[in-house]
């Protein structure tokens, strides 16, 4: 799932790619929001984690989850 993160007074918005669902970014921003000086930990598909300060977050964008193929087989237009 690609994810991407505005942050207060920085003009590049961060994305990456995560094998988190959706619903579990979604919990993990609403818990570091709840916490005084909260951070929202993602980790992403090649074992690294972007750690981001929940009080420098403007915003967070979800894309769609990835859909699994099945079969192999060509689609014919």
């Amino acid at each position: 799932m690609e994810i991407k993160i505005g942050i207060t007074q920085v003009n590049k918005e961060l994305t990456i790619e995560s094998s988190q669902s959706g619903d579990d970014i979604a919990q993990n921003l609403r818990d570091a929001l709840a916490a005084p000086d909260g951070v929202l930990s993602l980790d992403d598909g090649s074992g690294r984690r972007v750690l981001v300060p929940a009080a420098k977050i403007g915003y967070l964008e979800l894309g769609q989850e990835p859909h699994r193929q099945v079969g192999f087989g060509a689609v014919a237009a």
